[in-house]
């Protein structure tokens, strides 16, 4: 589990066939979960100024890969007992998005994001939601797109500083959303006093 905020902006070395190799400050254990722009990925070697996780085939299909350059998001794996900020992020990308429009507004930028329409029911206005890995509040919600507001210095500290109408972006809707639309798509029919008579009879 994540909660969103960004650690370290960590270079990519390489990334060949199904590997990907950082150079980062943060020095994790062999098999560790560590979110690369808002995906849970496992560390599979380590060395003097960094490490390497694998992309699965899987992976690669629902995640923006032309991303995974230059610098990129990295947030560790919250330990039993850490400080919880951001909100719970799986690091389970559901969706890729596209960036529309980025307004200056003075001391903050607007930035629209278009995903699919059927994404939407999981986007809550000021409801959570997971950018590359940041943590984030929507402001609003429309038929196919949001907004957000972000401040200076996520403009700065992040990838948003580099987004560009056209940019891709993973996205993690929220989870509780998500959750609870699953749960009323499977609920069974309410039964009422004639089922369990019915039933009841039975035995």
């Amino acid at each position: 589990m994540f909660t969103g905020l960004i650690r370290e902006m960590a270079t990519v070395k390489n990334l060949s066939n199904n590997t990907l190799t950082l150079k980062a400050n943060y020095k994790p254990e062999l098999g560790d979960s560590v979110a690369i722009n808002g995906t849970c990925l496992s560390v599979t070697s380590l060395s003097h100024d960094g490490f390497s996780v694998e992309l699965s085939p899987e992976t690669q299909k629902h995640v923006a890969m032309e991303n995974y350059k230059g610098k990129v998001h990295i947030e560790p794996a919250m330990m039993m007992g850490d400080r919880f900020e951001g909100h719970i992020v799986q690091g389970h990308v559901d969706a890729i998005g596209t960036v529309t429009q980025i307004k200056n507004s003075g001391n903050s930028y607007d930035v629209f994001i278009e995903i699919s329409p059927k994404q939407i029911a999981y986007i809550v206005p000021k409801g959570s939601i997971t950018i590359d890995g940041v943590s984030l509040t929507v402001n609003e919600v429309f038929e196919s797109s949001f907004r957000l507001t972000i401040i200076p210095i996520t403009m700065k500290e992040t990838l948003f500083g580099s987004y560009k109408v056209g940019s891709k972006v993973n996205i993690e809707t929220d989870m509780f959303a998500r959750y609870i639309e699953h749960i009323l798509a499977h609920k069974k029919p309410t039964l009422d006093w004639k089922s369990v008579d019915q039933i009841t009879a039975l035995y």
